[in-house]
């Protein structure tokens, strides 16, 4: 079970069973074991190679009250689990931690966050690395769940979520189907980027690994995000991507140039604040820059792919 932010006040439930005739239900309450309110949802399922995924239910629920701790269970049955709603307004805590995977480290890192009174979780990109063995997207899913289900958890994919096979199998087919995000809510016709809102924050969610070039959806899609940002409701603007595009980093050096020719001139027009990367296994922060050099009105870059 994860949950994820879909729009003004409301909640998505994502879950999967092995039943396919389990109900998409979610009952939930601001009392434990007392379920006031139920939303119904859609499912969908997949099939890789030998794979077959189970039933995968996203319900949306709400509206919900703001920095409300509300109980719910899924399916009509099964343990009761908690999650509590982000604030209406400051201060508002992000958790942001990219790659994460599964290893010892992995868990050191969710330990880390647990301890953290955070509202949302940002992941920009590469979370189960089940490379193609579609069982390592369910042992991810068991693996965060406790996390996961109890804050907002808001990804977007990197290069290990691909799984494309050429002339067999189109890309972010299990990323799709398990991890749906507000892409729709927020006027996007692809779930590999999209935007949502927060207290006093505008997050931006963007594809490393789709097209983003002047021509492309993503360009277009971005520029009708950003001119609809009212800085008075959201003084913060946010955005988060795979791969840096400041990176002093031996590893994956200038992989991001192309993105940030595209891209950077319209984050910087819109005076985006700050931009969270992964793909690079370390912790970086740069001063204030844009277009290669420092500047006040530029954005901070942080790349947090050492999850």
């Amino acid at each position: 079970v994860h949950i994820s932010l879909a729009g003004d006040k409301h909640i998505r439930v994502s879950w999967i069973t092995s039943d396919s005739l389990s109900p998409s239900l979610v009952e939930y309450g601001t009392s434990p074991g007392k379920y006031s309110f139920k939303g119904h949802g859609d499912t969908t399922s997949y099939t890789y190679l030998l794979y077959s995924s189970g039933t995968i239910h996203h319900t949306v629920i709400g509206p919900l009250e703001h920095n409300t701790i509300y109980y719910y269970r899924c399916g009509g049955q099964g343990p009761e689990l908690s999650f509590k709603t982000p604030p209406a307004e400051f201060p508002v805590t992000f958790a942001v931690a990219g790659d994460l995977g599964q290893t010892g480290w992995t868990k050191s890192t969710l330990d880390h966050i647990k301890l953290c009174q955070y509202d949302v979780h940002l992941l920009p990109g590469d979370l189960s690395y089940a490379d193609y063995i579609q069982s390592g997207w369910d042992t991810f899913g068991r693996l965060v769940q406790p996390l996961a289900s109890s804050r907002p958890w808001m990804v977007t994919q990197g290069n290990h979520e691909k799984e494309n096979i050429p002339f067999f199998k189109d890309g972010f087919e299990a990323y799709n189907a398990r991890w749906k995000m507000p892409y729709e809510e927020s006027g996007s016709s692809s779930n590999l980027y999209y935007s949502f809102e927060v207290a006093g924050a505008h997050v931006i969610m963007l594809g490393s690994h789709t097209e983003y070039d002047d021509n492309s959806d993503q360009y277009n899609w971005l520029k009708t995000d950003l001119s609809a940002v009212d800085r008075k409701r959201t003084p913060w603007l946010l955005a988060l991507f795979h791969v840096p595009w400041y990176n002093s980093n031996s590893a994956h050096q200038r992989e991001g140039d192309k993105m940030m020719e595209a891209m950077e001139p319209l984050l910087h027009a819109a005076g985006v604040d700050i931009i969270f990367a992964g793909h690079v296994h370390a912790y970086e922060r740069t001063k204030r820059v844009y277009n290669g050099k420092s500047n006040p009105c530029g954005a901070v870059h942080v790349t947090i792919g050492d999850g």
